[in-house]
């Protein structure tokens, strides 16, 4: 429809013209209720903001840079997918950059002089940077955190619990009578926050189920991907003391590695060796067997993480977002059914 207005949209959804801007240009939340009926409106009438005509009058270029540490790694290639959308949806454009967990080129980014100012906004999930390291950039584009940087907490943050996830997991294993269960993937140095919180939720759940931490059955990685899973597996076969009967993998690639190990030895999953992964990438649902895993609301971390940056960029901010996630059940701990 042509020459649609945002107080046409405005009276189809029975709301403000105000809450139309916020919903299209996300500045600000809005109750799912309004955002709905506004979508609804939008998507009816066709309505297209005039993006260009915006940018010009706020001095912005529409652009969003979201920085990652690796781009093969499913989980964020799934992630920026989101971002793209709902940034798209907004009226800008996203250019995606990986830093290969190398800590110069993750403080380029953020600091003034290192790029960043050819964005709106950056939306950055660090891997080799400190919350120290955060705290003294000297940009002032907005900056949204993705991952464990918890005690950057001045800037907006969004996060899944993992401890309480990887305590889920790990229950899930007990609660199918599995009592030697072995972690793939704790890091345990200055920047490896994320495995840390994820190795605490799997010593919790065990401590809870009153069985003993063995030490030598948490197996560290460098990485999280398929060759760290498959050589980690490798390890724990050759313990000394036997195999585990399960394993928590800190992530779905170190799980089909791992899995790959298993069968190459004759061991069959989840019989002899049940197996949980982490991420709920795309592949693990099409593994045999299919991987049990936790599943990060990526949808849920990918909106939250564009509204807060375009709030951001009005002034507004919330420092820290918890997103859901949910334990997804398949074949590698329950089996194929009948």
């Amino acid at each position: 429809m042509a020459g649609v207005r945002l107080r046409d949209v405005a009276e189809r959804a029975g709301v403000s013209i105000r809450t139309v801007s916020n919903v299209v240009n996300g500045y600000v939340p809005v109750s799912d209720e309004k955002r709905v009926r506004v979508e609804a409106a939008v998507a009816e009438l066709g309505y297209r903001p005039n993006v260009i005509a915006r940018n010009l009058r706020q001095g912005r270029s529409g652009l969003i840079a979201l920085v990652v540490p690796e781009l093969d790694v499913p989980y964020f290639a799934e992630l920026a997918r989101v971002v793209v959308t709902e940034a798209r949806a907004r009226g800008y454009t996203v250019v995606v950059d990986q830093t290969d967990g190398e800590p110069d080129r993750e403080r380029e980014l953020i600091m003034q002089g290192g790029g960043a100012e050819l964005f709106d906004g950056v939306i950055l999930s660090p891997l080799a940077l400190s919350g120290v390291d955060i705290a003294r950039r000297d940009s002032d584009i907005p900056l949204v955190l993705l991952g464990e940087r918890v005690d950057a907490t001045q800037d907006d943050h969004v996060v899944i619990d993992n401890v309480t996830a990887a305590r889920e997991a790990t229950e899930h294993l007990v609660s199918l009578g599995r009592r030697r269960i072995a972690a793939i993937g704790d890091q345990p140095y200055d920047t490896g926050e994320t495995a840390q919180l994820r190795t605490r939720g799997y010593r919790e759940a065990l401590t809870a189920a009153g069985i003993a931490i063995d030490d030598s059955l948490i197996v560290p990685t460098t990485r999280f991907h398929f060759s760290d899973g498959a050589g980690a597996m490798a390890r724990l076969l050759d313990h000394p003391d036997g195999p585990p009967d399960a394993v928590f993998c800190f992530n779905d690639l170190v799980a089909i590695g791992a899995m790959r190990t298993l069968l190459s030895r004759g061991l069959r999953i989840p019989e002899d060796v049940a197996v949980v992964g982490f991420d709920d990438i795309e592949a693990s649902s099409y593994t045999t067997p299919s991987v049990t895993t936790i599943a990060p609301d990526k949808a849920v971390i990918g909106r939250i993480a564009v509204e807060r940056l375009l709030a951001r960029l009005h002034g507004e901010a919330a420092p820290f977002t918890w997103a859901p996630h949910r334990l997804v059940v398949r074949e590698s701990t329950v089996g194929r059914s009948a």
